[in-house]
C-alpha cells in the first residue's frame, strides 16, 4: 500500500506507475478524487486515467465523469514482451522474447466496455504501443486456477514507448483494421485480416457498430455485412 496526494493507492504495477509518471505534467495533481472517483492525473482542463488491464473496472467512474470532464483514457498494447522468469527469491532464472505482438485492433478487446464513449465529444483515447518485461514467479502455494499452472504473472515493466495512436472520433477507430479489409467486410474478414481469433473480430465489430464507425448493409451467408457509415468515409 502507497499513499500519494492523500489517498491510497494498492499493489500499483510497475507499468500503470510509468505511464502515469509520463504522462503527468508539472502542476497536475496525481491521484486525486474527482466527483467521488480517484483519477491518476488531473489538470485543470482534462482528466487523465491509465488503464493497462480490464476497462470494465472503470466503465461506472468514465461514464459518469465524461458529461462534465474532458477524459483521455491511456493504453497500452504491448507490441514486443519479453518474458522473465524468477524464482520465489526474486532472482531471475531466464528472459526470452515472446512470439506473440500486439497490435493496435486489440483495443477492441476491452473497448466493449463501453464502446458508445468513443463517439462522446469528451473523450479520447491514447493507444500507447510499447515494449516491456513482464515479470513471472512462482504460483503461490494455494491459489488456485481452472488450468493447472507452475507461474503467475508478478508484474509488468515498461521499456519504451514506441508509439502513440490517438483516438479521438469513432472514425479513428477505423484506422486500427488492419490492412487489406474490403470496403465491406465480415468479422471473418477481420479475422483473417489480422491473424487474430475469431472472438476479437467479432468484439471488434460491436465495438465499430456501436460507437457508430460503421453500419450493418446486409449479410454475407449467415455474417453480418459491414462497411464505415457515411460520415466516416467521408473522413
Amino acid at each position: 500500500m502507497a499513499v500519494s496526494g492523500g489517498l491510497s493507492t494498492y499493489r500499483e504495477g510497475s507499468l500503470h506507475a510509468s505511464l502515469k509518471a509520463v504522462y503527468a505534467r508539472p502542476g497536475d495533481r496525481v491521484e486525486e478524487s474527482v466527483d467521488g472517483f480517484v483519477i491518476d492525473v488531473v489538470r485543470d482542463d482534462e482528466l487523465v486515467e491509465v488503464q493497462t488491464a480490464s476497462f470494465a473496472s472503470a466503465a461506472r467512474k468514465l461514464r459518469r465523469l465524461v458529461e462534465d470532464h474532458r477524459i483521455t483514457l491511456v493504453h497500452p498494447i504491448a507490441v514486443e514482451r519479453w518474458l522473465v522468469r524468477v524464482d520465489s527469491d526474486g532472482v531471475v532464472g531466464s528472459r526470452r522474447r515472446s512470439p506473440k505482438r500486439g497490435l493496435p485492433m486489440d483495443l477492441f478487446r476491452e473497448l466493449t466496455a463501453f464502446p458508445e464513449l468513443a463517439a462522446h465529444p469528451n473523450f479520447r483515447v491514447e493507444l500507447v504501443l510499447i515494449r516491456e518485461d513482464e515479470i513471472r514467479g512462482p504460483v503461490p502455494e494455494g491459489a488456485r486456477y481452472r488450468y493447472p499452472r507452475e507461474w503467475w504473472r508478478l508484474d509488468r515493466r515498461l521499456l519504451e514507448i514506441v508509439e502513440t495512436i490517438p483516438v479521438d472520433s469513432p472514425a479513428d477507430l477505423l484506422a486500427l483494421l488492419p490492412p487489406g479489409l474490403p470496403y465491406r467486410f465480415t468479422t471473418a474478414d477481420l479475422a483473417a485480416a489480422s491473424r487474430r481469433p475469431k472472438n476479437l473480430a467479432m468484439r471488434t465489430a460491436y465495438c465499430l457498430l456501436r460507437a457508430g464507425a460503421v453500419e450493418c448493409v446486409g449479410k454475407m451467408g449467415r455474417l453480418q455485412l459491414y462497411q464505415a457509415t457515411g460520415s466516416n468515409t467521408a473522413q
